[in-house]
């Protein structure tokens, strides 16, 4: 994980409103969210696993799922999940199961970030400061 300071810190918007304005250019939010907090992610690329800019929120005037709620924005940071690219060798996914997890977990969820994208995450944050200020 790679932190980037950004001018976006603590700045608060209508979550919906904030989802409208970065979902057209290229962010949606990740599947790591609960009531109180969650994330957009920007898919970098998808070299030897998957980088992606997190933009971390959390909600300060309701929940999530509600209508209205306010979110403040934390620091961006760069991560990069490698996943493991043979098929599950040991079989633990039947059918059942495969109907809800239908997603594989990541071998890494912190694994090393490629430094080729550094500067493309500094670029996308800079991109996220021209948009919100």
């Amino acid at each position: 994980m790679i932190e980037i300071p950004s001018k976006v810190e603590g700045l608060q918007f209508d979550l919906y409103k904030l989802e409208q304005k970065l979902k057209p250019i290229g962010y949606s939010i990740g599947g790591n969210w609960d009531y109180d907090h969650g994330a957009f992610d920007y898919k970098i690329s998808e070299d030897s696993g998957y980088q992606y800019l997190r933009l971390p929120f959390k909600a300060i005037d309701g929940q999530l799922d509600a209508r209205g709620c306010t979110v403040e924005l934390g620091r961006p940071f760069l991560l990069s999940h490698e996943y493991e690219e043979n098929i599950d060798e040991q079989g633990q996914s039947g059918v059942f199961s495969g109907t809800f997890n239908q997603f594989q977990e990541p071998t890494d969820k912190d694994a090393n970030f490629p430094n080729q994208y550094i500067d493309v995450g500094k670029a996308l944050v800079q991109e996220l400061e021209d948009l919100l200020l």
